[in-house]
């Protein structure tokens, strides 16, 4: 039974809280004052081997964590190195990127070009019958391009469904230029 209660009561106790006491300046001092007396006098009672070992213990210390550092830092400047490539690398794909959409871009322009040209110099029910199977925005962008008298024939042509999808189209990138 003793054990038992000694058991529950120990945690208690040694969880409680300590009081933080505060010091004023000159408590602090003197508080300072006696803890640096303490070590003072235990390094008078060591002998000069006891402190020498100990310095050069500490010194071993350091010289490691100096080695620790100086691998850190080494290997920083190889991530740093290795960040920086791939970097230069991403750069480059990202420039080869953009330069083949603008490509497309150009292409696709130049592409349309003929159409509208082609287009342009078709009946309009022949015409009419061309754009009807291509693409809604291909379709409205070739008709964009072309004189608005002969889109209208050209629409006039058209299955009513196609054509209201595609002047529905026409109308909205008009807005938007």
């Amino acid at each position: 039974m003793k054990y038992f209660i000694a058991f529950f009561l120990f945690p208690l106790l040694s969880f409680s809280e300590v009081p933080k006491k505060t010091y004023s300046e000159e408590e602090f001092a003197k508080k300072l004052h006696e803890e640096v007396s303490k070590k003072v006098e235990s390094i008078k009672n060591k002998s000069v081997s006891e402190l020498t070992k100990e310095l050069l213990d500490k010194e071993e210390k350091l010289r490691l964590k100096e080695i620790e550092l100086i691998k850190q830092q080494d290997s920083l400047k190889v991530s740093e190195s290795d960040i920086a490539k791939r970097y230069a690398e991403l750069a480059g794909k990202q420039k080869d990127f953009i330069g083949c959409v603008e490509k497309n871009n150009d292409e696709s322009k130049s592409r349309i070009g003929q159409v509208v040209e082609m287009v342009s110099n078709m009946k309009p029910d022949k015409a009419a019958s061309v754009l009807s199977v291509q693409d809604v925005e291909v379709a409205v962008q070739i008709l964009q391009l072309i004189d608005p008298k002969k889109a209208s024939k050209i629409f006039n042509f058209m299955d009513k469904d196609i054509s209201a999808k595609l002047q529905k189209q026409y109308l909205l990138m008009k807005k938007q230029n």
